[in-house]
């Protein structure tokens, strides 16, 4: 397909001719009144009622018994990872194909990512390749999971629902059942996504939000852990609220915590966005039948969704046939005041995780050359 006809399209369904962004976020709702209100009560940082609400409203939202809100999804993985014990030089499973942040996560807790390849049609992680690594490389040990190669225990397995495509999570989470590791479900782009009518975040041990301003709803930051367990979200809190104990008066810290709290002014703003989300998501899967159509006879892929799933289109994806043709691409239409980008560098090629073990991660490299992403901000007309 010419390059010029996508751009015509791409300007055409947003309706102008200026710099259409990747991401933008949309306030159509109560976001100055909350603000507002909140703003008036002085309480703006990480003590307030909006706090409160969110937390019980994300839960609500998911599916879950509990949530807690922290400043953003980078703390939400670190959180997730400290409460279910993750120390120094532990292994955690994660795939070479994701944001840094998950990657980032694990080296904050002095632990080593170990890289696992992607199915090609959901992006995320993949349970084959995952169960071909444990056997190949894992053994169980007092009760434990340790790498026979590293000699490490393999503490957690961290799978991430790519731009909001859900990945065989079941999957995953029974073969990490079957091994001894719990699940951290990164599910920051995947927010209103659902597998059989259950929404991502509530398949593993905790899961994962991001509510940073290029998501589907925004709090400007913000992130949350979504969990069943009550004491995780217990712990959660604790270590989020820089260890302090409760006391009507006194300052005691019983350990060495964080100021990952999300503030009341962030969590005013995520109220309004949650009250809108239901509209935001049929108004993007409005645009991805558009654009669905229009690439229907080219011969790029427009991803869609697999069986069983249904998707939040945080950012629409176009598989070119090659690095050159995705290249292209990409020159063409940031030229013409359109942003596209390309799927992010495999985490093992960045110069701090180098030198950590991966697999063939054949599929991830494929998809590295060919994947871009396009415009996929809420429209007003849409």
């Amino acid at each position: 397909m010419d390059n010029k006809k996508t751009i015509s399209f791409i300007k055409s369904i947003f309706g102008t001719n200026e710099f259409i962004p990747l991401h933008v976020p949309s306030f159509n709702g109560n976001e100055k009144k909350y603000l507002i209100d909140c703003i008036d009560s002085t309480f703006v940082s990480s003590v307030g009622p909006y706090v409160t609400q969110f937390e019980k409203e994300i839960a609500k939202y998911s599916g879950s018994n509990y949530g807690v809100a922290v400043v953003n999804g980078t703390a939400a993985l670190h959180t997730a990872l400290n409460i279910l014990g993750i120390q120094k030089d532990d292994e955690v499973l994660t795939q070479g194909l994701t944001f840094v942040a998950t990657a980032n996560a694990i080296a904050y807790c002095h632990a080593h990512p170990v890289f696992i390849d992607v199915d090609m049609d959901t992006m995320g992680l993949s349970p084959t390749a995952l169960s071909l690594f444990l056997d190949a490389n894992a053994e169980i040990r007092d009760e434990k999971c340790y790498n026979k190669i590293t000699k490490r225990r393999i503490s957690a397995c961290i799978p991430m629902h790519t731009f909001g495509f859900p990945c065989r999570i079941i999957e995953i989470c029974k073969i990490c059942k079957q091994w001894g590791i719990p699940v951290i479900e990164d599910a920051a782009e995947a927010l209103g996504s659902s597998l059989n009518d259950q929404k991502m975040g509530t398949f593993g041990d905790i899961g994962v939000f991001s509510f940073n301003g290029n998501k589907v709803i925004t709090a400007g930051g913000g992130g949350a852990l979504v969990t069943n367990n009550k004491d995780l979200a217990l712990k959660a809190k604790h270590l989020t609220t820089t260890g302090k104990t409760p006391h009507p008066f006194e300052f005691h810290h019983d350990e060495v915590a964080y100021n990952y709290r999300m503030p009341n002014i962030n969590a005013a703003l995520i109220c309004a966005q949650l009250e809108q989300l239901d509209h935001i998501l049929l108004n993007k899967r409005t645009l991805a039948n558009q654009y669905r159509a229009f690439f229907e006879n080219s011969s790029y892929n427009f991803r869609w969704e697999t069986a069983k799933t249904k998707v939040n289109f945080w950012l629409n994806c176009l598989e070119f046939n090659s690095k050159e043709e995705r290249d292209q691409f990409l020159k063409d239409t940031n030229e013409n005041n359109i942003m596209t980008r390309p799927i992010w560098q495999l985490m093992f090629r960045l110069p701090m995780f180098k030198s950590c073990q991966t697999d063939e991660q054949t599929n991830a490299l494929y998809l590295e050359e060919r994947i871009v992403n396009l415009p996929s901000s809420y429209r007003k007309n849409g």
